[in-house]
């Protein structure tokens, strides 16, 4: 509903899983970029005043833009409800502010509910219908999703796979940082990367189409968004898949040390149970684990064996 300078929509869904289960998925936004598709960055840190924490989130909007902003949350487990507060509010709006409410009904169901408000002061009432019907598709993609997801969780335990391996450079992060984050250069310096096309709409935020191999020699174009966190952090998240995959997230990691830089290489995938014939006819979701880790540990390790070439070469030099 709506009124001058006003607007609040709410969505609903019906889940079949158990009410904390659920409760417990929305508060760990850590994992919302691996199950929500719009989502490819979030943090949390701790909140000022009686807030539970601050939530950072980047989001995907449109084909080639991200969004940025903090939420600051109130997280009531004992009445299953989240209240949240959004900056800075979508464009057209002063303030933002939402809840979560989660109602039992039964032993493995619940009911969600997400609500916004939105206040826009004097903006035009056809730009607060526009920020609340942003809203409303927002949110019945987001119940959708977090539905799926809880419902699935069962299956998704056997289906997501997620690790990181670790490499130290005698060297800095920043030198270490350019190669993962020139990746308009990947085709000349790393053997894989057959071929990017990057664009870089805002500062940090990348976008690129690429075609790699794996090592055993099969071919995959994928399409990826990256947030880039100077010389501590770059997320990724493809947004166009190789067929096995139903979604991967990762990162790479520079953690400066008194002796160099730790380098770090995160991989999350959520296999696609339908396509692991592509293996082979007989390919269980145990060898597709052990593919996806060989697979990509691989060719994101020699990335970084790149990175620490070139770091400690500009160390000696």
């Amino acid at each position: 509903m709506s009124q001058s300078g006003h607007v609040e929509v709410a969505q609903h869904v019906a889940v079949e899983a158990p009410a904390d289960e659920v409760f417990d998925l929305i508060v760990d936004v850590r994992r919302w970029p691996q199950f929500f598709g719009s989502l490819v960055h979030t943090s949390v840190g701790p909140a000022d005043g009686d807030a539970t924490d601050v939530v950072r989130c980047w989001g995907v909007r449109g084909e080639s833009s991200v969004r940025a902003w903090s939420a600051r949350r109130w997280i009531d487990r004992d009445k299953l409800q989240i209240t949240f507060d959004n900056d800075p509010p979508p464009p057209g709006a002063t303030t933002s502010r939402g809840w979560w409410e989660v109602e039992p009904s039964g032993a493995e169901a619940c009911r969600v509910t997400l609500r916004h408000e939105v206040s826009g002061g004097d903006a035009p009432a056809e730009v607060l219908a526009r920020v609340g019907e942003e809203f409303d598709r927002h949110s019945r993609a987001q119940l959708g999703e977090l539905k799926a997801t809880a419902e699935r969780r069962k299956d998704l335990e056997e289906l997501v796979i997620g690790w990181e391996d670790t490499l130290f450079v005698s060297g800095s992060a920043e030198d270490a940082w350019a190669i993962l984050y020139e990746a308009d250069k990947w085709p000349e310096r790393i053997p894989h990367v057959a071929r990017i096309d990057m664009i870089e709409p805002s500062p940090g935020i990348q976008f690129f189409d690429m075609d790699t191999s794996t090592p055993d020699g099969r071919a995959h174009t994928t399409r990826s968004v990256r947030v880039c966190l100077p010389y501590e952090l770059i997320v990724y998240k493809q947004i166009t898949l190789p067929p096995m995959l139903e979604a991967h997230t990762g990162h790479w990691r520079f953690e400066e040390t008194p002796e160099g830089t730790i380098l770090g290489a995160r991989h999350t995938v959520t296999l696609k149970r339908s396509k692991l014939s592509l293996l082979g006819p007989d390919t269980t979701v145990a060898d597709a684990r052990r593919y996806a880790r060989r697979v990509l540990g691989t060719n994101s390790m020699k990335n970084l064996q790149i990175a620490k070439a070139y770091a400690e070469e500009r160390a000696d030099g």
